[in-house]
C-alpha cells in the first residue's frame, strides 16, 4: 500500500468509447495529482490502443461475454472468468502487478475479473455506471463496491437495489478528457475557417445514430443555407459519410458553408465552435455537450437500450440547457420549426448556455478523483 498523497489505482474500462473516454479522462486527473494508474482490458479491443497512446501502463485481461441467445456461453464466460480473477490475485500478491489502493471499474465485462479479485484481497472497489440503465457487469458488481458513482442521477436508485447497504451511490456526472474541456472557441473556429460573427450549427450521431439525422439534415439543406451566415459542420458516422454526402449534393457555394466529415477528431475545438448543436444522446455526446455548456436539440437514438438515451437527455432539458425531440418526431414541421427557430435566436441559445454552466459537468473527472481518494 502506498501513503495517501500517491496511490496506485487500477481502472477496467474498455469495450467503447462510451466506457474507455470517461475512464481515460479520471485517469488524466488521478496522473495530474501525482498518483499512479494501471489499466486493464483487452488488447483486441479499443482500450488496447486508446490507453497506450494517452501513456498509462496497460495490463490485458482475456474474458469472453455471455450471449443471451446462445445460454451455452455462460459455462466459457464463467471460465475465463475465475481464471482471470485467480491470476490477477496472484499477480498482486506475488508483486508482478503493483497492489492497487483503489480499483474501478467502468461498467464492462471485462472489469468484473479486477473488481472481484481487489475485494477478495481487501482493496477497496468503485464502480463507475455512465448510463441512465445500468449495464448488466456492474449490477453483478454491485454488492462488491464501497462507492457507486454515477453519470446519470436517476440511475442511482436502479442500482441500490443490486448494491450493499454500506455501498455509499453518489451522481458525479460523466468525466470528460481534458482535450475536450480544453476546447477554445477562436482555436475551433480558425480550424474550421469559419468567421467569428458567423452562426455555426454543429451536427452528429454517433457510428450508430447518424442516418436519420444524415436524412433529415439533406431534406432542410435549403432552409438552412437560407438563413445568413450559417456554417453547418456535419460529422455523418464513418459509414455514412457517402450517402450524406451524396443525399446533400452541394454545390461549390453550398460547399464553402456546409463542411462535412466522417469523424471529429479535434471535438473540444468544435464543440467550443459551436452556437448550437444537433445530436443524439448517448452518455458521451451528452457529457461533453454539458461540460462545453454548448445549446444543444438531442434526437435520443430510438433503439438504445430501455431508451436511455432518452433518459441521459433529461440531464440537460430539464435544465433548460437542452430540447428533446423522439427520434420518429424530427421528420415533422416542429422540430424545423424548433430547429430554426433557435439559429436565429442567439439570446435563447445564451440561456440554455448559462444552464448548462449550473450543471458543472466540466469538473465531473475532478469529482470522482475526490470520492476515490476519500475512500482510500
Amino acid at each position: 500500500m502506498t501513503d495517501s498523497n500517491h496511490l496506485v489505482v487500477a481502472i477496467a474500462a474498455g469495450g467503447t468509447a462510451g466506457h474507455v473516454n470517461p475512464a481515460l479522462a479520471l485517469a488524466d486527473e488521478l496522473r495530474s495529482r501525482g498518483h499512479e494508474v494501471h489499466f486493464f482490458g483487452e488488447t483486441r479491443r479499443l482500450e488496447g490502443s486508446l490507453v497506450p497512446q494517452a501513456g498509462f501502463p496497460f495490463h490485458p485481461v482475456h474474458v469472453t461475454g455471455f450471449d443471451r441467445q446462445r445460454p451455452w456461453t455462460l459455462v466459457t464466460a464463467l471460465m475465463h472468468l475465475a481464471r482471470e480473477e485467480h491470476r490477477l490475485v496472484g499477480e498482486f500478491q506475488s508483486g508482478s502487478l503493483p497492489m492497487p489502493d483503489v480499483a474501478i471499474g467502468f461498467g464492462a465485462y471485462l472489469e468484473l475479473p479486477l473488481v472481484r479479485a481487489a475485494a477478495k484481497l481487501g482493496i477497496p472497489v468503485a464502480l463507475h455506471e455512465q448510463n441512465s440503465v445500468p449495464g448488466l457487469a456492474n449490477k453483478r458488481s454491485a454488492k462488491l463496491a464501497r462507492l457507486i458513482a454515477t453519470g446519470q442521477p436517476s440511475v442511482g436508485d436502479i442500482l441500490r437495489e443490486h448494491a450493499g447497504s454500506a455501498t455509499r451511490i453518489v451522481f458525479t456526472g460523466n468525466p470528460v478528457r481534458r482535450s475536450v474541456l480544453d476546447g477554445d472557441r477562436a482555436r475551433g473556429r480558425a480550424a474550421l475557417g469559419i468567421d467569428e460573427d458567423a452562426t455555426v450549427l454543429l451536427v452528429f450521431g454517433g457510428s450508430l445514430g447518424a442516418k436519420h439525422l444524415n436524412e433529415r439534415l439533406a431534406e432542410l439543406k435549403g432552409a438552412l443555407l437560407a438563413i445568413e451566415g450559417l456554417h453547418v459542420v456535419q460529422s455523418t458516422g464513418k459509414g455514412g459519410y457517402d450517402d450524406a454526402v451524396a443525399a446533400l449534393d452541394l454545390s461549390g457555394d453550398e460547399g464553402a458553408r456546409w463542411q462535412v466529415r466522417s469523424y471529429i477528431d479535434d471535438m473540444g475545438d468544435v464543440l467550443a465552435a459551436a452556437d448550437l448543436v444537433l445530436s443524439r444522446a448517448g452518455a458521451s455526446s451528452v457529457a461533453e455537450i454539458a461540460a462545453l455548456a454548448a445549446p444543444s436539440i438531442l434526437v435520443p437514438y430510438p433503439f438504445a437500450t430501455a431508451d436511455h438515451q432518452t433518459t441521459n437527455a433529461r440531464l440537460l432539458s430539464d435544465a433548460g440547457a437542452a430540447v428533446v425531440f423522439a427520434d420518429a418526431d424530427i421528420d415533422g414541421d416542429s422540430f424545423r420549426e424548433e430547429l430554426l427557430t433557435l439559429l436565429h435566436d442567439p439570446a435563447r441559445r445564451s440561456a440554455m448556455h448559462d444552464a448548462a454552466c449550473g450543471l458543472a459537468q466540466d469538473k465531473a473527472a475532478q469529482v470522482l478523483a475526490d470520492e476515490l481518494e476519500a475512500l482510500v
